[in-house]
């Protein structure tokens, strides 16, 4: 089933299922009023709202109305926690090689997270706001999940039961604020943006085949400005999974329900599929020339990130977002 955060006059949103096509949505505010409620009583939940959209998708909900995508906020519109990744090591060896340095061995054997801001999260067609386009202003296009309740010190094997929900993420970077903070040693805080999710968030069973309980086995497709940034192929080159991930997360720790993890920027070692983020090509560009010829984004430009299925058929809805200079 596909899940979504209708806007209203609240900050989370009342919860709506989408039909697979992603054109009707029915209210599912009898069964929980936000996705956060049906996430913290999911064994309840769960079932219901699978038999409200197999009613959906088969015609037989009267109350149904068309869906806009305009109209919802990211599926969890604010999350108790939002942890970010960076699973795809051949982002971070490419971009780290632009600069001079090498990867650490120790990358491979312990996964790179931290915790980001999660009080609010963008709609996925509400534009990306930012004070200057002196920051570096770049997207990671990435795939998430959230969880249920998860207790400390979870095996990847035990992981895999709590992985309830899926999305695609735009993680706005600050490239040119980032290395300064980092340098702190503390961590990130002004270099990341506000995050975006997808216009849906799908239990694993709507990718099918594509979801082997680990990893998804599609391409994720980014455009700026209607032009092909890249479509690299998600289940390629995740050095760590999601069960990983989740368990990297509760080594001294449980998670709580609603926690999102991010995958980290979709990347593959094979580059001819393109990118999911602009820094990547400007790394190689770097490589290749001695400097990036790629600038990052500017007010107006639009970025679009969304992933199909075999057939061709948007799996989340697109995110969808002009970048726009901030205004008191």
């Amino acid at each position: 089933m596909k899940l979504a955060s209708l806007k209203n006059s609240t900050r989370d949103g009342a919860l709506i299922v989408v039909s697979r096509n992603l054109k009707r949505a029915v209210s599912a505010g009898e069964i929980a009023p936000t996705l956060q409620a049906a996430i913290d009583n999911w064994q309840d939940a769960e079932p219901r709202l699978q038999a409200l959209s197999e009613a959906l998708n088969a015609g037989n909900v009267v109350n149904s109305f068309d869906f806009d995508a305009r109209n919802v906020d990211s599926p969890l519109p604010r999350a108790y926690q939002w942890l970010d990744a960076s699973a795809y090591l051949s982002h971070v060896e490419l971009v780290r090689k632009a600069r001079g340095a090498e990867m650490p061995k120790s990358f491979l054997e312990d996964p790179l997270m931290y915790q980001g801001s999660s009080d609010y999260f963008t709609g996925p067609q509400d534009p990306v706001i930012v004070g200057s386009e002196d920051w570096g202003v770049d997207l990671e296009a990435e795939v998430a999940i959230i969880t249920d309740d998860v207790p400390m010190l979870t095996t990847p094997v035990d992981a895999r039961t709590h992985i309830k929900l899926l999305m695609l993420v735009n993680d706005i970077s600050l490239r040119h604020i980032i290395p300064a903070e980092l340098n702190k040693g503390f961590g990130f805080l002004n270099g990341k943006g506000v995050t975006a999710f997808s216009p849906v968030a799908v239990t694993p069973d709507e990718l099918g085949a594509q979801w082997d309980g680990a990893k998804v086995d599609l391409p994720l497709t980014v455009h700026i400005n209607g032009e092909k940034l890249g479509d690299p192929l998600a289940g390629v080159d995740m050095y760590f999974d999601f069960p990983r991930l989740v368990s990297h997360a509760t080594a001294t720790r449980a998670l709580g329900a609603g926690t999102v993890i991010g995958s980290g920027t979709i990347s593959n070692h094979d580059r001819g599929r393109g990118f999911c983020c602009i820094s990547e090509k400007r790394a190689l560009e770097t490589v290749a020339h001695g400097e990036p010829r790629t600038s990052f984004f500017r007010f107006g430009d639009r970025v679009r990130v969304e992933m199909f299925d075999n057939q061709g058929a948007s799996v989340f809805g697109a995110i969808d977002q002009p970048v726009q200079k901030y205004a008191r």
